[in-house]
């Protein structure tokens, strides 16, 4: 067993919130002596106190259970406190439980607001509602034991005095999901309080090999740098981070062996955009392709400190918009190529089409070579490192969900055989597929963790997911990617703005004033005013409905060819106006901020 990575000072596990009329008081109850915390309702303060105050007919407080504090943010006016209502233990990582949030309370402190202007409170009241819209968040996890933000590699390459730091000082500012938020925990040098959460997905199983029991585990940790929605978050920034950017590792435990490996993901590296108008398929638009190969070697250059060497894998198709894209990706590694960065393309669709997905072992025969070199973690009974993962293969689609999802699970499923063949579970030929309900297990396994990952982007589980959980794609699975293709294109059309405001604001992204405009709402009269996709599907029906009714009477009566004549008019005239006025229809962010 790994080493057991531990703070110099342990998180609460289990609080009582005391919900006073002018305080919060969250006292420690879950054995250690720890000095309650009292947040003003007022303005938000914080202090360490000696205990609950009394209690009076005058003072009468609600009380609840709580397991955590995510953080802090403020507003124009008020301060909002971010805790935890439920969790849920899905497994462990490295010998310690983990947890997953299934409740988010947001709890405000904003008393002083009732002395604020009305144009302060105004924007208070759209700000507040952002957060209600993020105490929804899906997808997040924590440990009050160990740091989910690292690796098995990294965390085992910790030195003893940073071993000896809390939690929150030895985190990956990546991957903590709470950075900003914890900033005023921070101020107040609140560390037993200080939780690290991170976004992602965590899925494992145990399984039965002869005698040996071997446990999986999958696990996806989301960057916060360039965090967002499917379309309103493409691309890079200026400095190289990119949207969608997620490390997936897939780590095996058995007869005291642990065994890791890493992949990464995330969006082209240059910057570019799909602006939302309501087409299926808004057009690719490249910004300032100019500065595309020095955006691309920042990108590039990152990942070469964090990981090693770096071979990344383009799966999109070589035609088209999003052949605009590829060669573009193409021309901008011209710069960054070396010994150590390498680029591959593979159109995917061109050579697995829809449905022969088992094509995939020519890519694995193309980067055979890399993974080998790359190599994994592997830690023997005592904790010794005997190998370490020096290179890691960095995938990318259009979205990085669906196809990359297809693709990282068959490179995973190659590197568990060659883990489990070198610890002595597999023979020289046996795989993965020998062993049915190990086999079962691993689909599932890379199924849901791709699924997660796809409803934090873009709203609904990932498509392909069939040929990931069964093994071949299936009827059934191609009409759920049909409904989940058009649930994508109602989020990313009429929700995802006000998501993508929301998750800037968490993170830090776009700092609340007054003085800092907010896209009003329409004053506009007239049909904008009350524009909505609903209406507007509704009219469209409504024409389409009547046309054909219209053409069913015909044969008794000619006059009604003129009215499904008008009618139809009347429908291809409303689709065309919502066309050209997409914007207008669209749920779009409302702050302003640059997009890169």
């Amino acid at each position: 067993m790994m080493e057991r990575a531990e703070s110099g000072q342990k998180l609460y596990t289990r609080m009582r919130l005391w919900e006073f009329p002018d305080e919060y008081v969250i006292e420690p109850t879950d054995g250690s002596s720890g000095s309650p915390l009292a947040v003003s309702r007022a303005d938000g303060s914080m202090k360490l106190i000696d205990g609950v105050p009394e209690c009076s007919s005058l003072r009468v407080p609600k009380i609840r259970t709580i397991f955590g504090v995510v953080g802090m943010l403020k507003l124009v006016a008020g301060s909002y406190l971010i805790v935890i209502l439920e969790r849920e233990c899905v497994g462990s990582y490295l010998g310690h439980p983990i947890f997953k949030i299934t409740s988010l309370k947001i709890l405000p402190c904003d008393r002083s607001l009732k002395n604020s202007s009305a144009e302060q409170k105004k924007v208070e009241t759209e700000f507040s509602g952002l957060l209600r819209v993020a105490e929804r968040t899906c997808g997040l996890y924590f440990s009050y034991d160990t740091n989910l933000t690292l690796s098995a590699q990294r965390l085992h390459d910790l030195g003893d005095e940073s071993k000896l730091l809390p939690l929150w000082r030895q985190a990956e500012p990546r991957f903590l999901w709470n950075n900003y938020m914890l900033e005023v925990l921070i101020d107040n040098k609140l560390d037993p309080y200080l939780l690290p959460v991170v976004q992602g997905s965590f899925q494992n199983f145990q399984a039965a090999i002869g005698k040996d029991i071997i446990e999986v585990t999958l696990i996806a940790r989301r960057c916060t740098r360039r965090n967002g929605t499917r379309m309103w978050r493409r691309g890079a920034d200026p400095d190289g981070y990119v949207a969608n950017f997620v490390e997936s590792e897939q780590i095996v435990h058995m007869n005291g062996y642990t065994a890791s490996f890493v992949q990464v993901r995330g969006s082209m590296p240059f910057l570019w955009e799909q602006i939302v108008d309501l087409t299926y398929k808004p057009k690719f638009e490249i910004v300032k392709p100019e500065d595309a190969p020095q955006v691309a070697e920042r990108h590039f250059l990152d990942l070469r400190k964090k990981y090693g060497s770096v071979l990344a894998v383009d799966l999109v198709n070589k035609h088209g918009g999003e052949g605009r894209l590829s060669e573009k990706f193409a021309n901008a590694m011209q710069h960054v190529r070396s010994d150590d960065v390498r680029y591959l393309h593979f159109d995917f669709h061109k050579i697995c089409g829809h449905i022969h997905f088992e094509r995939l072992s020519i890519l694995y025969d193309q980067i055979a070579d890399f993974l080998e070199k790359g190599g994994y973690l592997l830690l023997n009974e005592k904790g010794e490192k005997m190998k370490e993962q020096v290179g890691v293969v960095r995938t990318n689609c259009i979205d990085c969900l669906d196809r990359t999802n297809v693709t990282q699970s068959m490179i995973g499923r190659r590197m568990l055989e060659i883990q489990l063949r070198r610890i002595g579970a597999f023979g020289a030929e046996e795989k993965i597929s020998s062993h049915p309900n190990f086999d079962e297990s691993f689909k599932i396994l890379w199924a849901n963790h791709g699924d997660d990952i796809s409803i934090q982007y873009s709203g609904t589980p990932a498509l392909k997911g069939d040929f990931v959980r069964c093994g071949q794609r299936t009827a059934q699975g191609i009409l759920k990617d049909g409904w989940n293709a058009l649930a994508r294109y109602y989020f990313n059309n009429f929700s995802d703005g006000v998501k993508q405001d929301a998750i800037d604001l968490l993170h830090g992204h776009y700092i609340v004033s007054v003085s800092r405009d907010m896209t009003p709402p329409s004053q506009t009269g007239g049909l904008e005013s009350m524009a909505s996709f609903p209406l507007a599907l509704s009219l469209v029906l409504t024409g389409f409905f009547f046309s054909v009714m219209s053409l069913r009477q015909v044969r008794y009566d000619l006059r009604h060819l003129f009215f499904s004549a008008i009618w139809a008019s009347l429908t291809v005239a409303i689709a065309a106006f919502v066309r050209a006025n997409g914007r207008i229809f669209c749920n779009r962010p409302r702050l302003h901020k640059p997009r890169h």
